[in-house]
């Protein structure tokens, strides 16, 4: 999962820059110029950043030789439980509702700039297993790129129907593991044992119960997540589990617009990030051990 989201912040970084570097509203051009220039500046930048990334994370670890890897999918003896599994569709799918709001400042419309990000991020995730296949320590997994592309379908998804966008969301919830903290150099990205995948259903998504002032808050929550995995990979002192969560939550990006961020500049950050990671202390959740 940790070079998945290094690639993430490359997006989120060339979409900041490109906002920088012309503010003004594509749409108010009717130039197809501007618009091809800008898809081949957002296009180039992405794949420039992965490719550098990519030299630098598996330069040395390179073979001649293509392998494949079965890494199995949720089972208690692979390697992380299958948090990495859904690490990985997360991951893509964050990347795939990023690229498509550059995609937008490119000037494309909603549901278009939403196909392209799709094709970019596929093509991208496909990419990176290839290259992984071409390495010693990771391989081609089958598993990964299934994931990578069903995240992908995810984002592309809701970003193209926003009425189910309002109803559905997919977090990271994180908070560090004993285990992670007690090593020396402490990696929240290889930390599965702190990663908890949320599955969100939003009352505000529901006309009826947004309309009322105590449901349109609430959030039907259901997740996975490993203990006892990485950091350890299950060799430390943890037993290793892997669970199910239920429960409900706050939409805190709601209750923050209604309250001390309304008609604040900064709702529209807010409103992105709350969207992809659920904040601890904003859910009850119990869980059943499988």
């Amino acid at each position: 999962m940790k070079k998945y989201l290094t690639i993430i912040c490359l997006f989120i970084t060339t979409y900041a820059n490109a906002e920088i570097i012309s503010p003004i509203n594509i749409s108010n051009y009717e130039s197809n110029e501007i618009k091809s220039t800008r898809t081949n500046l957002l296009i180039s930048s992405v794949a420039l950043g992965t490719a550098l990334y990519g030299a630098t994370a598996w330069w040395d670890d390179s073979s001649t030789t293509f392998k494949v890897r079965h890494e199995g999918w949720f089972d208690a003896d692979t390697p992380n439980g299958g948090a990495d599994k859904l690490g990985h569709g997360y991951s893509f799918y964050v990347s795939t509702r990023l690229l498509k709001k550059g995609f937008e400042w490119a000037g494309h419309g909603s549901k278009q700039a939403a196909k392209l990000a799709g094709l970019t991020s596929a093509t991208l995730s496909v990419g990176v297993e290839i290259m992984d296949g071409l390495t010693d320590k990771y391989g081609f997994s089958t598993e990964d790129v299934i994931m990578n592309l069903s995240g992908i379908g995810m984002g592309v998804f809701l970003e193209s129907y926003p009425q189910w966008d309002e109803l559905f969301d997919f977090r990271l919830k994180y908070w560090p593991s004993d285990d992670a903290r007690d090593l020396q150099e402490y990696d929240p990205l290889a930390d599965y044992s702190g990663q908890t995948y949320l599955f969100i259903v939003k009352a505000s998504g529901i006309p009826f119960l947004r309309q009322n002032m105590f449901s349109r808050y609430l959030e039907l929550a259901v997740g996975y997540g490993t203990r006892g995995y990485q950091p350890t990979d299950g060799t430390g002192e943890q037993e290793t589990s892997r669970r199910l969560y239920y429960g409900i939550s706050i939409n805190l990006s709601l209750l923050l617009g209604d309250t001390i961020l309304k008609n604040n500049a900064y709702k529209n950050i807010t409103d992105n990030m709350l969207e992809y990671l659920q904040m601890p202390g904003t859910s009850l959740l119990l869980d059943h051990k499988l």
